[in-house]
């Protein structure tokens, strides 16, 4: 069983990019539980076809701890199974336990148990290594491989960098590796070469460029994945390429994260801080 950690500034596509490829990896016949760690409980609805997911948190405050696996985990697309961990009432606690009591309770309610049942596991972790609750996939162990979801736009280059710093904090005593970038496309100019640039720079590959494409939104208001929704379209294929790199992916390392002058430097040379 391969457990895989998905990260990337907020609002890159992360969660997109997350169901998408696992999607593509369902439709390869994987066998696949996402575990959405996102407070916003956002991380499995195209799954679910906008099916509302009731989250660990909400299920445990409403029924104490008499919980079932089925209460929390829901099949979707393909078979994949779906959990959310949510996260705390609004103004009150600290979202990042969320995930800590999450992936908790999956442990103890046998979610991994049976690793004959599972391909791959899939943490939907929110933006930034910000605190604990976050790095959690990478500080305990929980995830190995680690891709992130980037852009050519400064602030989404700067967060790839600094989780590549908590991954390299982690590598040894948890024994994360990153896996590679996924260019979530923003129609930046010379993207492509920059993103390839910074991927050499820390020590990894880009494993795939998605695209700019509309479908994609088109996809999400229906509820549906691409995949899902318009399977003969070329998005889709997109997302079927990034599901395959990364399933024969055998590429995994400690980064390199740069200094700020060199990631500054870079965007210079490619012409957008300039």
């Amino acid at each position: 069983m391969r457990k895989v950690a998905i990260y990337g500034k907020g609002g890159i596509g992360k969660s997109t990019t997350t169901q998408n490829t696992v999607a593509g990896l369902v439709e390869m016949g994987k066998r696949i539980m996402v575990v959405g760690c996102d407070p916003k409980g956002d991380s499995t609805r195209l799954l679910l076809n906008g099916m509302a997911q009731q989250t660990v948190l909400d299920t445990l405050r409403e029924e104490g701890e008499d919980v079932e696996l089925e209460d929390i985990r829901k099949q979707g697309y393909g078979g994949s199974l779906c959990t959310e961990s949510g996260g705390p009432e609004p103004g009150v606690g600290c979202a990042g336990r969320g995930i800590i009591t999450s992936i908790n309770l999956l442990e103890q309610l046998g979610a991994y148990a049976d690793r004959e049942e599972l391909d791959y596991v899939f943490y939907d972790v929110l933006g930034d290594v910000v605190c604990g609750g976050f790095a959690m996939p990478i500080r305990e162990g929980k995830a190995q491989e680690i891709y992130i979801v980037v852009s050519g736009e400064m602030m989404a280059m700067y967060a790839a960098n600094n989780i590549c710093k908590g991954i390299v904090k982690f590598a040894e005593s948890g024994g994360v590796r990153l896996g590679g970038l996924i260019c979530n496309s923003r129609s930046v100019d010379n993207e492509y070469e920059m993103i390839q640039v910074l991927a050499e720079q820390l020590g990894t590959q880009m494993i795939h460029f998605l695209p700019r494409d509309n479908m994609v939104q088109r996809a999400e208001i229906n509820r549906k994945t691409v995949i899902d929704f318009d399977p003969a379209h070329p998005q889709a294929d997109e997302y079927r390429a990034l599901a395959r790199k990364i399933d024969e992916n055998e590429t995994r390392v400690i980064p390199t994260p740069l200094e700020i002058d060199d990631l500054e430097k870079l965007l210079i040379d490619y012409g957008i801080a300039a």
